[in-house]
């Protein structure tokens, strides 16, 4: 085989490789991505129930408290959502009467500057797929069950992620001496070494990230309250946690911000607020705290971030987007300390580091 074609054989085999590793992971989401939930929750409270088991609680009492807290912190954010979901709902009325004048004047704008008429979009809007869930034609003993198979298999889902995290938390150092047994004791030091780094750098990225998002409520808060945005403090703290997913996370919380502010009362004052909270907020976590804060903790190029949160959404949804980045940090770590993996690294790496 000449050598074109060995070049050719081979980025074949890796694209078809490719292809159905992320094909295969899109198929055991069920399985692995509550998996992957606990592993990097577990991570972030290992400090946490170290601290605890130095004191006056052992290894289980410590892990079945980090597990409550965990548990108590996420049904705080549905309570969250689920309110902004009800303030939603109960102001949609508002939001109807309040926007039906600008819609209007927006398509008498498009049709009089351009070629599309009224008899364009009412047939435009008479052939929309109507939502399945919201169809008035659709059997309701059959929608109310599949709504019950939904949400038994998130009820199950939820509460299996911190059955994990919990058998993580208080196991940890039997996991841990089972990975150093799958190598020679030669490369035991430089094993543990990799997992200390792993552990290191998930927990500061976590950390840092959970600062950056009570800066961001507090700094919303502020600035929605002035700008005379409805539940303000609701409002941020929503859009402060949603900020955790890369790049379209702050677009979450902005269309939130309008939804509640200028589409409730129409005022472009307020529009004018919720841009400049908005803009400035980003502006300052990501130039000046963010650099800090987090720092060169997670040592990944700009581009390869892009793609892995991009690979993660289309495998894994929002939960793969805000999975991606420390997953592939502590690969990045991994790859960086084998030396025949090290150019991948270099290639992962912002600063391209060999170590």
């Amino acid at each position: 085989m000449t050598k074109g074609k060995k070049i050719l054989f081979y980025t074949t085999i890796s694209i078809l490789g490719l292809y159905f590793l992320f094909l295969g992971l899109s198929k055991v989401k069920p399985f692995l991505a509550p998996l992957a939930v606990a592993m990097i929750l577990a991570l972030l409270v290992v400090p946490l129930s170290r601290k605890m088991e130095r004191s006056f609680f052992n290894r289980t009492a410590a892990s079945i408290v980090n597990t409550i807290i965990l548990f108590f912190i996420s049904l705080g954010f549905f309570a969250l959502l689920s309110m902004q979901v009800k303030n939603l709902v109960d102001d949609w009325p508002l939001i109807k009467v309040t926007m039906e004048p600008k819609v209007e004047q927006l398509k008498a704008f498009v049709f009089e500057h351009s070629a599309l008429t009224q008899e364009d979009f009412d047939r435009s809007a008479s052939t929309m797929t109507v939502i399945p869930f919201f169809d008035p034609v659709e059997n309701p003993g059959k929608k109310a069950v599949g709504f019950f198979n939904s949400s038994m298999r998130f009820v199950f889902t939820y509460l299996l992620t911190f059955i994990y995290i919990f058998f993580m938390l208080n196991y940890r150092a039997h996991f841990k001496k089972f990975l150093l047994q799958l190598f020679r004791d030669s490369r035991r030091k430089k094993v543990t070494k990799v997992i200390s780094e792993s552990t290191r750098v998930t927990q500061k990225y976590l950390l840092g990230k959970l600062m950056l998002v009570g800066f961001l409520a507090l700094f919303y808060s502020i600035g929605l309250g002035i700008s005379g945005v409805r539940n303000f403090i609701l409002v941020s703290a929503l859009a402060a946690i949603f900020s955790i997913i890369p790049y379209i996370g702050n677009i979450i919380g902005f269309g939130m911000a309008l939804v509640f502010g200028y589409l409730t009362s129409g005022n472009p004052g307020v529009l004018i607020g919720i841009s400049l909270t908005f803009f400035i907020g980003q502006f300052i976590e990501s130039y000046i705290l963010n650099p800090y804060v987090v720092g060169d903790q997670v040592d990944l190029h700009p581009f390869l971030v892009i793609l892995v949160v991009v690979v993660g959404n289309y495998t894994w949804g929002i939960v793969g987007m805000i999975l991606s980045i420390p997953i592939l940090a502590i690969i990045n770590i991994v790859l960086l300390n084998v030396k025949s993996l090290r150019p991948f690294g270099f290639l992962f790496s912002k600063e391209g580091k060999l170590k």
